[in-house]
C-alpha cells in the first residue's frame, strides 16, 4: 500500500522546500521559504489570510512555479507544470471541495482510472466484486467506513468524502498529502472524525501538510509547524515545545518563534 514510503531513508525528507520565493508583479508572495516533511510527519502550515500558505501549496502541487529556490521529492528536484504531474509523482492536494464524480458510487470513485477487469470467454468486463471488496478493506484499514460503498459519493458529507479521498490516495501509493482547510464547513462530530482519520493515516507513514486556521484542531494532530507571515517563515519547530498561545501570537506578529 505504501511500500515506497517504507523504503524511504529516514534522514531524507519525503518533501523539501528550499529557499522558495514567488512574486506576482510588485507583490512578493513568498520570500526565501524552506520546510521539510519526513515520513509520518503532520506539519501544520499556519498563518493568517494572505500569509502565503496557498501560494506555497500551489507551488508544491504544480499550479505555480517558483521564481527562486526548488522543491525536492524524496531527495530529487522536481518542477511540475501542472497538478496532474504532481499527482502522478505522488503529491495530492485534498480540498474541502475536492473534485469527485458525484453520481458514481464510493467504490467507483475509489477505482477511477484504475478499474480492475476480468475476462470470460475473451470478453473483458469490470470486476465490480473485487472493487467492492477492496474498497471495504482499504477503508477499514484506515479506520473509516461510509454508510455504504454503493451510495453515490455526492450524497455523502464533506468529512466522509475527505475520508474516501484520503483512503484512495494512501492505497495507491501517494507520497505526501496536502490538506487544505479540511475542517472548513464541517460540524463538530465530522471534524472529530477528520482528526481521527489524520491521526490514523499518519501512523501508517503517510506524511501530510495541514493548512488550517483552527489552531486548536491543528495541535491535536501535528508534530511540527511552520508559520508564515507576509510570505516569510516567522516560526517553526516542534508542536510539543510551544503553546497554542505562542503560535497565535506569532501569527499575529506579537512574537516570533525561531526553530
Amino acid at each position: 500500500m505504501a511500500d515506497r514510503l517504507l523504503e524511504q531513508k529516514p534522514n531524507v525528507p519525503v518533501l523539501e522546500v528550499r529557499n522558495v520565493s514567488k512574486r506576482f508583479g510588485h507583490v512578493q508572495a513568498l520570500s526565501n521559504v524552506s520546510l521539510e516533511v519526513h515520513r509520518g510527519d503532520v506539519v501544520g502550515l499556519l498563518g493568517d489570510n494572505g500569509a502565503g500558505k496557498s501560494t506555497l501549496i500551489k507551488i508544491i502541487s504544480g499550479n505555480y512555479q517558483c521564481d527562486e529556490g526548488d522543491v525536492r521529492l524524496e531527495g530529487k528536484k522536481v518542477s511540475f507544470t501542472c497538478p496532474a504531474e504532481a499527482r502522478a509523482a505522488g503529491i495530492e492536494t485534498v480540498y474541502q471541495q475536492s473534485p469527485i464524480c458525484a453520481n458514481a458510487s464510493v467504490y467507483e470513485n475509489f477505482f477511477i482510472g484504475r478499474e480492475p477487469v476480468k475476462s470470460f470467454l475473451g470478453v473483458k468486463t469490470l470486476d465490480e466484486q473485487k472493487m467492492q471488496v477492496d474498497t471495504r478493506k482499504i477503508l477499514s484499514d484506515i479506520g473509516t467506513s461510509p454508510p455504504s460503498i454503493n451510495v453515490e459519493l455526492g450524497l455523502l458529507s464533506g468529512g466522509q468524502r475527505q475520508a474516501i479521498l484520503l483512503g484512495r490516495f494512501f492505497h495507491w501509493g501517494g507520497k505526501i498529502a496536502l490538506l487544505d482547510e479540511p475542517f472548513a464547513a464541517l460540524g463538530v462530530a465530522e471534524s472529530r472524525n477528520a482528526l481521527k482519520l489524520i491521526q490514523e493515516v499518519s501512523k501508517r507513514g503517510l506524511p501530510m501538510i495541514l493548512i488550517t486556521h483552527n489552531i486548536e484542531y491543528a495541535f491535536q494532530v501535528i508534530n511540527r509547524f511552520v508559520i508564515l507571515r507576509h510570505g516569510e517563515v516567522v516560526g517553526a519547530g516542534r508542536a510539543d515545545q510551544v503553546s497554542m498561545q505562542d503560535v497565535v501570537a506569532t501569527i499575529t506578529g506579537a512574537i516570533q518563534l525561531a526553530e
